[in-house]
């Protein structure tokens, strides 16, 4: 019994900030949605990012009548990454570019969440690319992690 009780303590401690689940990773921000896809929007612009499109989806299930809570959902990318992805697997363009959710849960927790880089990698047998996956990894949990921080632009 002891063997499960730190697992289980320690994946709980884990829970309340960054996890993997069904291969998306989340975070909890500690700001409402409109207010961490803002603050996302500029870090990624401050990073060179090209922001395609920001969707709020609750404004559209409002617009046909439908209650959704809080959820908006920015697309963004850079070339110099994803042809990196594109030529280990062109197969990979249809997941890019990247996406990250942003969306208030029935408990009112923030959360922004996206795909595990190595989700990808498997889904998309890509091989010869790990340099890249490691550092599309390392860039999206910066993100992720800076956006939900009260204290970033």
């Amino acid at each position: 019994m002891k063997s499960l009780t730190l697992p289980f303590l320690i994946l709980s401690v884990a829970s309340a900030h960054a996890f993997a689940d069904n291969e998306l990773v989340k975070t909890q921000s500690h700001s409402d949605v409109s207010s961490t896809a803002s603050r996302l929007v500029t870090l990624l612009e401050n990073k060179g990012m090209t922001i395609f499109a920001t969707i709020d989806h609750s404004d559209a299930a409002n617009k046909i009548g439908a209650t959704l809570r809080p959820t908006q959902l920015v697309i963004f990318g850079n070339p110099k990454i994803g042809s990196k992805l594109m030529q280990c697997q062109q197969s990979i363009g249809i997941d890019l570019p990247q996406k990250m959710l942003i969306s208030e849960d029935q408990d009112g927790k923030v959360w922004i969440s996206y795909n595990q880089p190595h989700y990808l990698a498997q889904r998309h047998h890509l091989s010869g690319c790990d340099n890249v996956l490691k550092k599309v990894e390392t860039a999206l949990n910066n993100f992720a992690k800076k956006a939900a921080q009260t204290n970033n632009p």
